[in-house]
Protein backbone atom coordinates (compact mmCIF):
# COMPACT_ATOMS: atom_id res chain seq x y z
CA UNK A 1 0.00 0.00 0.00
CA UNK A 2 1.32 3.41 -1.20
CA UNK A 3 1.61 5.18 2.01
CA UNK A 4 2.89 8.63 0.18
CA UNK A 5 -0.75 10.31 -0.22
CA UNK A 6 -2.43 9.69 3.29
CA UNK A 7 -2.78 13.68 3.70
CA UNK A 8 -3.97 14.72 0.56
CA UNK A 9 -7.31 16.45 0.48
CA UNK A 10 -9.04 13.08 -0.80
CA UNK A 11 -12.55 13.59 0.49
CA UNK A 12 -14.85 14.93 -2.34
CA UNK A 13 -13.20 12.16 -4.49
CA UNK A 14 -14.03 8.83 -2.17
CA UNK A 15 -17.87 10.43 -1.58
CA UNK A 16 -17.40 10.45 -5.36
CA UNK A 17 -16.26 6.99 -5.28
CA UNK A 18 -18.63 5.93 -2.87
CA UNK A 19 -22.17 6.53 -4.34
CA UNK A 20 -20.74 5.70 -8.01
CA UNK A 21 -20.72 2.07 -5.71
CA UNK A 22 -23.70 2.88 -4.33
CA UNK A 23 -22.85 2.92 -1.00
CA UNK A 24 -24.77 5.45 1.52
CA UNK A 25 -22.38 7.34 4.29
CA UNK A 26 -23.60 4.74 7.18
CA UNK A 27 -23.85 1.48 4.87
CA UNK A 28 -20.20 2.17 3.31
CA UNK A 29 -19.20 2.75 7.26
CA UNK A 30 -20.46 -0.17 8.65
CA UNK A 31 -19.00 -2.02 6.12
CA UNK A 32 -15.23 -0.49 7.36
CA UNK A 33 -15.76 -1.62 10.83
CA UNK A 34 -15.71 3.00 11.42
CA UNK A 35 -18.64 4.65 12.86
CA UNK A 36 -20.57 7.14 10.21
CA UNK A 37 -19.22 9.96 11.98
CA UNK A 38 -15.34 9.38 11.66
CA UNK A 39 -16.35 8.53 7.88
CA UNK A 40 -18.05 11.63 7.24
CA UNK A 41 -14.82 13.27 8.77
CA UNK A 42 -12.68 11.60 6.61
CA UNK A 43 -14.81 12.83 3.56
CA UNK A 44 -14.59 16.90 4.48
CA UNK A 45 -11.04 16.29 5.01
CA UNK A 46 -11.50 16.71 8.60
CA UNK A 47 -9.79 13.22 9.40
CA UNK A 48 -6.99 11.67 7.57
CA UNK A 49 -7.28 8.59 5.50
CA UNK A 50 -5.05 5.88 6.95
CA UNK A 51 -3.42 2.73 5.51
CA UNK A 52 -5.89 0.55 7.58
CA UNK A 53 -8.95 2.45 6.21
CA UNK A 54 -7.30 2.36 2.46
CA UNK A 55 -6.79 -1.53 2.79
CA UNK A 56 -10.35 -1.96 3.77
CA UNK A 57 -11.81 0.86 1.20
CA UNK A 58 -9.69 -1.47 -1.37
CA UNK A 59 -11.82 -4.38 -0.20
CA UNK A 60 -15.17 -3.30 -0.20
CA UNK A 61 -15.07 -0.98 -3.72
CA UNK A 62 -11.86 -2.82 -5.09
CA UNK A 63 -9.78 -0.44 -7.22
CA UNK A 64 -9.05 3.15 -5.76
CA UNK A 65 -7.75 4.32 -9.16
CA UNK A 66 -8.19 7.48 -9.22
CA UNK A 67 -8.58 8.15 -5.68
CA UNK A 68 -4.84 9.27 -4.71
CA UNK A 69 -1.74 11.66 -6.66
CA UNK A 70 0.94 8.79 -6.66
CA UNK A 71 4.42 9.80 -7.20
CA UNK A 72 4.08 13.24 -8.86
CA UNK A 73 1.47 15.80 -9.47
CA UNK A 74 -1.17 14.46 -11.81
CA UNK A 75 -1.28 14.92 -14.99
CA UNK A 76 -4.73 16.60 -14.44
CA UNK A 77 -3.18 19.52 -12.54
CA UNK A 78 -0.09 19.73 -15.13
CA UNK A 79 -2.76 20.16 -17.77
CA UNK A 80 -4.44 23.08 -15.73
CA UNK A 81 -1.95 24.54 -15.06
CA UNK A 82 -0.61 24.36 -18.86
CA UNK A 83 -4.16 25.37 -19.74
CA UNK A 84 -4.17 28.79 -17.33
CA UNK A 85 -0.88 29.84 -18.55
CA UNK A 86 -2.22 30.02 -22.41
CA UNK A 87 -4.91 32.18 -20.35
CA UNK A 88 -2.82 34.61 -19.22
CA UNK A 89 -3.00 32.84 -15.58
CA UNK A 90 0.18 32.10 -14.90
CA UNK A 91 0.76 33.16 -11.13
CA UNK A 92 -1.64 30.03 -9.44
CA UNK A 93 -0.16 28.66 -7.38
CA UNK A 94 0.48 24.84 -6.99
CA UNK A 95 -1.42 23.97 -4.00
CA UNK A 96 -4.22 25.48 -5.54
CA UNK A 97 -4.15 24.02 -8.94
CA UNK A 98 -3.28 20.84 -6.85
CA UNK A 99 -6.89 21.34 -4.88
CA UNK A 100 -8.69 22.26 -7.64
CA UNK A 101 -7.40 18.96 -9.50
CA UNK A 102 -7.75 16.85 -6.44
CA UNK A 103 -11.32 17.80 -5.29
CA UNK A 104 -13.09 18.82 -8.55
CA UNK A 105 -11.47 16.82 -11.26
CA UNK A 106 -15.22 17.11 -13.34
CA UNK A 107 -14.93 20.41 -13.13
CA UNK A 108 -11.55 20.62 -14.05
CA UNK A 109 -11.98 18.40 -17.03
CA UNK A 110 -14.57 20.58 -17.89
CA UNK A 111 -12.37 23.88 -17.92
CA UNK A 112 -10.23 21.65 -20.38
CA UNK A 113 -12.36 20.70 -22.67
CA UNK A 114 -13.48 24.45 -22.44
CA UNK A 115 -10.42 25.19 -23.42
CA UNK A 116 -9.54 22.95 -26.14
CA UNK A 117 -13.06 24.31 -27.60
CA UNK A 118 -11.66 27.53 -27.58
CA UNK A 119 -8.17 26.52 -29.35
CA UNK A 120 -10.46 24.50 -32.18
CA UNK A 121 -12.50 27.77 -32.45
CA UNK A 122 -9.55 30.36 -32.78
CA UNK A 123 -8.03 28.00 -35.08
CA UNK A 124 -11.40 27.88 -37.32
CA UNK A 125 -11.51 31.73 -37.15
CA UNK A 126 -7.86 31.73 -38.53
CA UNK A 127 -8.90 29.07 -41.44
CA UNK A 128 -12.01 31.88 -42.40
CA UNK A 129 -9.59 34.52 -42.68
CA UNK A 130 -6.68 32.14 -44.15
CA UNK A 131 -9.90 31.57 -47.10
CA UNK A 132 -10.27 35.37 -47.48
CA UNK A 133 -14.16 35.23 -46.49
CA UNK A 134 -15.25 32.97 -48.05
CA UNK A 135 -19.06 33.12 -47.26
CA UNK A 136 -19.40 29.25 -46.69
CA UNK A 137 -16.32 29.32 -45.15
CA UNK A 138 -15.98 26.96 -41.95
CA UNK A 139 -19.59 25.88 -41.72
CA UNK A 140 -19.42 23.04 -42.52
CA UNK A 141 -15.85 20.63 -41.22
CA UNK A 142 -15.15 17.23 -43.05
CA UNK A 143 -17.14 14.41 -41.05
CA UNK A 144 -13.40 13.54 -40.54
CA UNK A 145 -12.88 16.11 -38.37
CA UNK A 146 -15.56 15.86 -36.43
CA UNK A 147 -15.24 12.95 -35.21
CA UNK A 148 -11.48 13.52 -34.57
CA UNK A 149 -12.82 15.98 -32.78
CA UNK A 150 -14.29 13.45 -30.80
CA UNK A 151 -11.84 11.41 -30.24
CA UNK A 152 -9.57 13.92 -28.63
CA UNK A 153 -12.66 14.96 -26.17
CA UNK A 154 -12.45 11.68 -24.92
CA UNK A 155 -8.88 11.79 -24.59
CA UNK A 156 -8.71 9.37 -27.66
CA UNK A 157 -10.15 6.69 -24.63
CA UNK A 158 -13.44 4.04 -25.20
CA UNK A 159 -13.96 2.79 -21.63
CA UNK A 160 -16.80 0.12 -22.66
CA UNK A 161 -15.12 -0.89 -26.09
CA UNK A 162 -11.43 -1.58 -24.23
CA UNK A 163 -13.21 -3.59 -22.02
CA UNK A 164 -15.35 -5.73 -24.41
CA UNK A 165 -12.26 -6.46 -26.18
CA UNK A 166 -10.72 -7.42 -23.34
CA UNK A 167 -13.31 -9.52 -22.27
CA UNK A 168 -13.59 -11.13 -25.95
CA UNK A 169 -10.05 -11.71 -26.10
CA UNK A 170 -10.41 -14.05 -23.20
CA UNK A 171 -13.44 -15.67 -23.95
CA UNK A 172 -12.25 -16.32 -27.06
CA UNK A 173 -9.00 -17.79 -25.87
CA UNK A 174 -6.88 -15.16 -28.61
CA UNK A 175 -3.54 -14.96 -28.38
CA UNK A 176 -1.31 -13.05 -30.87
CA UNK A 177 -0.20 -16.16 -32.51
CA UNK A 178 -3.56 -17.46 -32.77
CA UNK A 179 -5.38 -14.82 -33.70
CA UNK A 180 -5.81 -14.38 -37.38
CA UNK A 181 -7.07 -17.92 -37.02
CA UNK A 182 -9.04 -18.07 -34.76
CA UNK A 183 -11.39 -14.47 -35.66
CA UNK A 184 -11.33 -16.04 -39.19
CA UNK A 185 -13.48 -18.94 -37.64
CA UNK A 186 -15.44 -16.40 -35.87
CA UNK A 187 -16.86 -14.35 -38.50
CA UNK A 188 -17.30 -17.84 -40.46
CA UNK A 189 -19.41 -19.25 -37.64
CA UNK A 190 -21.61 -16.18 -35.87
CA UNK A 191 -21.48 -14.59 -39.52
CA UNK A 192 -21.67 -16.44 -41.91
CA UNK A 193 -19.11 -14.45 -43.42
CA UNK A 194 -15.87 -16.14 -45.48
CA UNK A 195 -12.41 -14.50 -45.25
CA UNK A 196 -10.36 -14.84 -48.72
CA UNK A 197 -6.89 -13.14 -49.25
CA UNK A 198 -6.12 -12.39 -52.79
CA UNK A 199 -3.93 -10.18 -54.89
CA UNK A 200 -6.56 -7.47 -55.10
CA UNK A 201 -6.65 -3.54 -55.15
CA UNK A 202 -8.73 -2.51 -52.51
CA UNK A 203 -8.25 1.30 -52.50
CA UNK A 204 -7.89 3.33 -48.90
CA UNK A 205 -9.58 0.84 -46.98
CA UNK A 206 -7.92 -2.87 -46.85
CA UNK A 207 -10.46 -5.11 -46.42
CA UNK A 208 -14.12 -5.01 -48.77
CA UNK A 209 -17.29 -6.70 -47.78
CA UNK A 210 -19.10 -8.52 -50.38
CA UNK A 211 -22.57 -8.59 -49.06
CA UNK A 212 -23.99 -10.41 -51.67
CA UNK A 213 -21.32 -13.77 -51.71
CA UNK A 214 -20.76 -13.47 -47.89
CA UNK A 215 -16.81 -13.04 -48.26
CA UNK A 216 -14.59 -10.74 -46.67
CA UNK A 217 -11.31 -9.96 -49.12
CA UNK A 218 -8.47 -8.96 -47.73
CA UNK A 219 -5.79 -7.74 -50.05
CA UNK A 220 -2.50 -10.36 -49.86
CA UNK A 221 -0.11 -7.64 -48.94
CA UNK A 222 -1.72 -7.53 -45.36
CA UNK A 223 0.83 -9.28 -42.35
CA UNK A 224 -1.10 -11.67 -40.15
CA UNK A 225 -1.19 -8.89 -37.42
CA UNK A 226 -2.78 -6.51 -40.33
CA UNK A 227 -5.35 -8.96 -40.97
CA UNK A 228 -6.63 -10.22 -38.01
CA UNK A 229 -7.31 -6.28 -37.39
CA UNK A 230 -9.51 -5.95 -40.18
CA UNK A 231 -11.25 -8.82 -39.47
CA UNK A 232 -11.89 -7.78 -36.01
CA UNK A 233 -13.08 -4.13 -37.23
CA UNK A 234 -15.59 -6.03 -39.33
CA UNK A 235 -16.93 -8.35 -36.37
CA UNK A 236 -17.01 -5.26 -34.80
CA UNK A 237 -19.81 -3.56 -37.38
CA UNK A 238 -21.26 -6.91 -37.58
CA UNK A 239 -21.47 -8.24 -33.84
CA UNK A 240 -20.98 -5.23 -31.82
CA UNK A 241 -23.11 -2.58 -33.74
CA UNK A 242 -25.56 -1.93 -30.78
CA UNK A 243 -22.15 -0.92 -28.32
CA UNK A 244 -21.13 1.27 -31.00
CA UNK A 245 -24.04 2.98 -31.41
CA UNK A 246 -24.20 3.69 -28.03
CA UNK A 247 -21.14 5.26 -28.18
CA UNK A 248 -22.10 7.14 -31.29
CA UNK A 249 -25.55 8.45 -29.55
CA UNK A 250 -22.84 10.55 -27.19
CA UNK A 251 -21.17 12.57 -30.29
CA UNK A 252 -24.35 14.02 -31.35
CA UNK A 253 -23.65 13.78 -35.19
CA UNK A 254 -27.12 13.43 -37.10
CA UNK A 255 -25.70 13.61 -40.75
CA UNK A 256 -25.34 10.36 -42.33
CA UNK A 257 -21.34 11.07 -43.16
CA UNK A 258 -20.57 11.70 -39.70
CA UNK A 259 -22.45 8.82 -38.73
CA UNK A 260 -20.79 6.52 -41.13
CA UNK A 261 -17.08 8.34 -39.85
CA UNK A 262 -18.04 7.20 -36.38
CA UNK A 263 -18.99 4.07 -37.05
CA UNK A 264 -15.46 3.55 -38.78
CA UNK A 265 -13.61 5.46 -36.04
CA UNK A 266 -15.19 3.19 -33.31
CA UNK A 267 -14.93 -0.11 -34.99
CA UNK A 268 -10.97 0.42 -35.73
CA UNK A 269 -10.60 1.70 -31.89
CA UNK A 270 -12.63 -1.60 -31.09
CA UNK A 271 -10.08 -4.01 -33.44
CA UNK A 272 -6.96 -1.81 -31.71
CA UNK A 273 -8.45 -2.78 -28.36
CA UNK A 274 -8.91 -6.99 -29.49
CA UNK A 275 -5.46 -7.05 -31.01
CA UNK A 276 -3.42 -5.49 -28.71
CA UNK A 277 -5.68 -5.87 -25.21
CA UNK A 278 -5.72 -3.23 -23.20
CA UNK A 279 -3.71 -4.73 -20.20
CA UNK A 280 -1.59 -6.66 -21.04
CA UNK A 281 -0.35 -4.24 -23.95
CA UNK A 282 0.02 -1.64 -20.88
CA UNK A 283 2.04 -4.13 -19.24
CA UNK A 284 4.26 -4.90 -21.79
CA UNK A 285 4.80 -1.65 -22.61
CA UNK A 286 5.89 -0.26 -19.03
CA UNK A 287 8.11 -3.05 -19.15
CA UNK A 288 9.82 -2.65 -22.19
CA UNK A 289 9.85 0.78 -21.78
CA UNK A 290 7.45 1.95 -24.41
CA UNK A 291 10.18 0.10 -27.28
CA UNK A 292 7.50 0.42 -30.14
CA UNK A 293 9.29 -2.62 -32.24
CA UNK A 294 9.62 -5.13 -29.36
CA UNK A 295 5.70 -4.52 -28.83
CA UNK A 296 5.02 -4.16 -32.96
CA UNK A 297 6.85 -7.90 -32.54
CA UNK A 298 4.85 -9.45 -29.53
CA UNK A 299 1.42 -8.53 -30.70
CA UNK A 300 2.06 -8.99 -34.15
CA UNK A 301 1.42 -5.86 -35.77
CA UNK A 302 3.10 -2.74 -37.12
CA UNK A 303 4.65 -0.04 -35.94
CA UNK A 304 2.08 3.08 -36.34
CA UNK A 305 -0.47 0.06 -34.94
CA UNK A 306 1.48 0.07 -31.94
CA UNK A 307 2.15 4.40 -31.51
CA UNK A 308 -2.18 4.53 -32.55
CA UNK A 309 -2.55 2.10 -29.68
CA UNK A 310 0.00 3.83 -26.92
CA UNK A 311 -2.26 7.03 -27.69
CA UNK A 312 -5.44 5.33 -25.93
CA UNK A 313 -4.02 4.05 -23.12
CA UNK A 314 -5.69 6.80 -20.88
CA UNK A 315 -7.72 4.14 -18.45
CA UNK A 316 -9.07 5.63 -15.37
CA UNK A 317 -6.79 4.62 -12.70
CA UNK A 318 -4.76 2.34 -15.38
CA UNK A 319 -2.86 4.84 -17.50
CA UNK A 320 -0.47 4.75 -19.61
CA UNK A 321 2.00 7.58 -20.51
CA UNK A 322 -0.01 10.44 -22.35
CA UNK A 323 0.93 10.54 -25.73
CA UNK A 324 0.51 12.84 -28.80
CA UNK A 325 0.14 10.37 -32.10
CA UNK A 326 0.41 12.49 -35.46
CA UNK A 327 0.79 10.76 -39.34
CA UNK A 328 1.93 12.77 -42.11
CA UNK A 329 2.54 12.28 -45.69
CA UNK A 330 5.55 13.90 -47.46
CA UNK A 331 3.35 16.91 -48.41
CA UNK A 332 2.76 17.70 -45.01
CA UNK A 333 -0.97 16.69 -44.94
CA UNK A 334 -2.02 15.43 -41.80
CA UNK A 335 -4.21 12.09 -42.03
CA UNK A 336 -3.77 11.12 -38.27
CA UNK A 337 -4.00 12.93 -35.19
CA UNK A 338 -4.83 11.48 -31.60
CA UNK A 339 -4.19 12.75 -28.43
CA UNK A 340 -4.75 11.39 -25.19
CA UNK A 341 -3.88 15.09 -23.59
CA UNK A 342 -3.75 18.56 -24.78
CA UNK A 343 -1.70 18.93 -27.21
CA UNK A 344 -2.97 21.08 -29.72
CA UNK A 345 -2.49 19.98 -33.28
CA UNK A 346 -2.60 23.13 -35.78
CA UNK A 347 -5.40 22.65 -38.69
CA UNK A 348 -4.10 25.82 -40.50
CA UNK A 349 -1.40 26.73 -42.81
CA UNK A 350 0.94 23.22 -42.81
CA UNK A 351 2.87 22.28 -39.64
CA UNK A 352 6.12 22.99 -38.52
CA UNK A 353 9.24 21.70 -41.00
CA UNK A 354 11.55 21.99 -38.11
CA UNK A 355 9.43 19.29 -36.50
CA UNK A 356 11.53 15.46 -36.25
CA UNK A 357 8.93 14.37 -38.33
CA UNK A 358 9.59 15.43 -41.90
CA UNK A 359 12.85 14.65 -41.21
CA UNK A 360 12.06 11.10 -41.27
CA UNK A 361 11.08 10.83 -44.39
CA UNK A 362 15.06 11.43 -45.40
CA UNK A 363 16.12 8.54 -42.91
CA UNK A 364 13.77 5.63 -44.11
CA UNK A 365 13.59 2.78 -41.30
CA UNK A 366 15.30 5.27 -38.38
CA UNK A 367 13.51 6.01 -35.37
CA UNK A 368 14.08 10.00 -34.83
CA UNK A 369 14.40 11.58 -31.46
CA UNK A 370 13.49 15.43 -30.54
CA UNK A 371 13.20 17.46 -27.93
CA UNK A 372 11.09 20.43 -29.15
CA UNK A 373 10.07 23.65 -27.61
CA UNK A 374 6.94 25.44 -28.30
CA UNK A 375 6.57 29.19 -28.35
CA UNK A 376 4.65 28.92 -25.09
CA UNK A 377 7.87 27.79 -23.22
CA UNK A 378 6.49 23.82 -23.09
CA UNK A 379 8.87 21.38 -23.73
CA UNK A 380 7.94 17.60 -25.56
CA UNK A 381 9.77 14.59 -26.32
CA UNK A 382 9.44 13.21 -29.93
CA UNK A 383 10.24 10.09 -31.72
CA UNK A 384 9.26 9.58 -35.30
CA UNK A 385 9.69 7.24 -38.63
CA UNK A 386 8.63 6.46 -42.01
CA UNK A 387 6.42 3.92 -42.36
CA UNK A 388 5.07 2.43 -45.75
CA UNK A 389 2.10 -0.15 -46.69
CA UNK A 390 0.71 -1.39 -49.89
CA UNK A 391 1.54 -3.98 -52.72
CA UNK A 392 5.43 -6.08 -52.34
CA UNK A 393 7.23 -6.21 -55.52
CA UNK A 394 9.30 -3.70 -57.72
CA UNK A 395 7.40 -1.08 -59.07
CA UNK A 396 4.24 -1.63 -56.92
CA UNK A 397 2.58 1.46 -55.89
CA UNK A 398 2.86 2.16 -51.66
CA UNK A 399 1.74 4.36 -49.09
CA UNK A 400 3.98 6.32 -47.45
CA UNK A 401 3.98 8.20 -44.24
CA UNK A 402 6.08 8.89 -41.46
CA UNK A 403 4.43 8.83 -37.67
CA UNK A 404 5.46 10.60 -34.40
CA UNK A 405 4.70 9.89 -30.87
CA UNK A 406 5.51 12.34 -28.52
CA UNK A 407 4.54 13.29 -24.98
CA UNK A 408 5.60 15.83 -22.27
CA UNK A 409 9.16 15.79 -21.66
CA UNK A 410 8.82 14.79 -17.83
CA UNK A 411 8.20 12.09 -19.27
CA UNK A 412 10.81 11.02 -21.47
CA UNK A 413 13.17 9.36 -18.60
CA UNK A 414 10.35 6.53 -19.06
CA UNK A 415 11.01 5.84 -22.53
CA UNK A 416 13.40 3.69 -24.02
CA UNK A 417 14.61 6.32 -26.47
CA UNK A 418 15.36 8.57 -24.35
CA UNK A 419 18.32 6.45 -22.92
CA UNK A 420 21.90 8.53 -22.93
CA UNK A 421 20.08 11.58 -24.41
CA UNK A 422 20.41 14.72 -22.17
CA UNK A 423 17.01 15.52 -22.42
CA UNK A 424 16.70 17.97 -19.43
CA UNK A 425 19.64 20.63 -21.35
CA UNK A 426 17.77 23.48 -22.65
CA UNK A 427 20.38 24.02 -25.16
CA UNK A 428 19.17 20.64 -26.90
CA UNK A 429 15.85 21.89 -27.24
CA UNK A 430 14.66 22.62 -30.94
CA UNK A 431 12.08 25.65 -31.38
CA UNK A 432 9.26 24.77 -33.45
CA UNK A 433 5.56 25.89 -33.64
CA UNK A 434 2.14 24.80 -34.26
CA UNK A 435 2.38 26.14 -38.21
CA UNK A 436 3.77 29.44 -39.41
CA UNK A 437 -0.20 30.81 -39.89
CA UNK A 438 -0.64 30.55 -36.04
CA UNK A 439 2.95 31.05 -34.57
CA UNK A 440 4.44 33.77 -32.98
CA UNK A 441 8.04 32.90 -33.62
CA UNK A 442 8.73 35.63 -35.86
CA UNK A 443 12.99 35.19 -35.69
CA UNK A 444 12.13 31.89 -37.37
CA UNK A 445 14.49 31.39 -40.31
CA UNK A 446 12.27 28.42 -41.53
CA UNK A 447 9.08 31.10 -41.64
CA UNK A 448 7.23 30.24 -45.13
CA UNK A 449 4.13 32.86 -44.34
CA UNK A 450 3.58 36.06 -41.99
CA UNK A 451 1.21 35.05 -39.00
CA UNK A 452 -2.57 36.12 -39.68
CA UNK A 453 -3.45 38.92 -37.58
CA UNK A 454 -3.98 38.53 -34.24
CA UNK A 455 -1.74 35.60 -34.02
CA UNK A 456 1.71 36.87 -33.42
Amino acid sequence: MNDHPRNSPVGLRLTRLREHAGYSQAALARALGISASYLNQIEKNKRPLTAAIQQRLSQVLGSLGGLFDHDQPAALQQALADTLRDLGLSDISAQELRALAGNLPQVSQALLDLHRQHLALREHAAALEFRLGAPDAGQHLPASDLVRDFFNRMHNHIPELDALAEQLYGEWGLTPANMPQRLRQILADRHGVLTEVAPLQVGREKRLLDERSRRLWLPDYLEPGQQAFQIAAQLALLGYREQIDQVIARTGFTEPAQLAQASIGLSNYFAGALVMPYQRFLQAAEQSRYDIEHLAHLFGVGFEAVCHRLSTLARRGAAGLPFFFIRVDRAGNISKRHSATDFHFSQVGGSCPLWIIYEAFNQPGRILTQVARMPDGRRHFWLARQVSSGPVGHGQPRKTFAVALGCELQHADRLVYARGLDTQNPSNAVPIGPGCRVCPREDCMQRAFAALPGKS
